[in-house]
């Protein structure tokens, strides 16, 4: 699905990715974690192919991601982003019916009636008495709703997600991160995601990619990268890790540095 050999990016003379590689597998949920100013923003930003790399290459579907355009790059590729939408006017439907956009003319028409696909999404995601309420009525759980039906309606083969769940609370962030994954299986569709909360990253993703000061510092499965030695290797503090009573996956428990 796509491939990163040896990307590096600078901003202003200063490095911060170095020598990054992975691939990630079609339908995978493919994480990537690592402290505050590890470069996992820049990182995303590189493989939606807003910005370039300053080193190496990213392939996107067997080819260049730069020589896809940005029209067909829109048709593949879907973010969601850790702002909720701002307020500005449009009701719900309007932010959902946005994510036709890729496959529009220039008349703002497309080929077949997206109205059954919008109802769909809608419905979906619980929007449904809420789709001609506008944006500025809604709570930051909601706003971050419509976003994902936004990204939805673009029907992507790949879904970029940028800390979508930083400012919602523990109830939104189960339920957005729940919907992600329900869709995906459904849909196929294949995830990456950057995640603060590693917890979170632990439950919902096949593999993780842990960055430290812009480089990969490993690879693997949640079980192999979520472990006491290396939290306190990457993080510099010392938690308690446990199995998750149901999923068996590893979460960490936090604990004071005075005691």
């Amino acid at each position: 699905m796509i491939r990163v050999d040896g990307v590096g990016k600078a901003y202003d003379g200063i490095p911060v990715l170095h020598d990054v590689h992975f691939s990630v597998e079609s339908g995978e949920c493919f994480g990537i974690i690592g402290p505050n100013g590890s470069g996992k923003s820049t990182l995303l930003k590189l493989l939606s192919g807003v910005e370039s790399p300053d080193a190496g290459h990213i392939w996107l579907d067997g080819r260049p991601i730069e020589a896809h355009s940005r029209k067909e790059r829109a048709r593949r590729i879907a973010v969601l982003q850790q702002e909720p939408l701002p307020a500005v006017g449009f009701t719900v439907r309007d932010v959902v019916e946005m994510g036709r956009f890729p496959f529009q003319n220039w008349l703002g028409e497309e080929r077949e009636d997206a109205a059954q696909l919008i109802d769909a999404i809608i419905q979906m995601l619980g929007l449904s008495d809420l789709q001609h309420r506008t944006l500025e009525w809604l709570s930051g759980g909601e706003k971050q709703r419509v976003a994902l039906a936004k990204a939805m309606a673009q029907q992507p083969r790949l879904l970029l997600l940028d800390e979508p769940t930083t400012y919602l609370d523990i109830g939104y962030q189960v339920q957005l991160m729940d919907m992600v994954r329900a869709w995906q299986r459904k849909e196929g569709v294949t995830v990456i995601a950057v995640l603060h909360d590693l917890n979170l990253a632990s439950l919902y993703c096949d593999r993780l990619l842990l960055l430290q000061k812009g480089r990969p510092c490993r690879i693997g499965t949640p079980r192999e990268i979520v472990r006491a030695d290396v939290i306190r290797e990457v993080y510099g503090t010392q938690p308690i890790v446990i199995d998750h009573p149901v999923r068996q996956s590893p979460q960490i428990l936090l604990q004071s540095g005075s005691e």
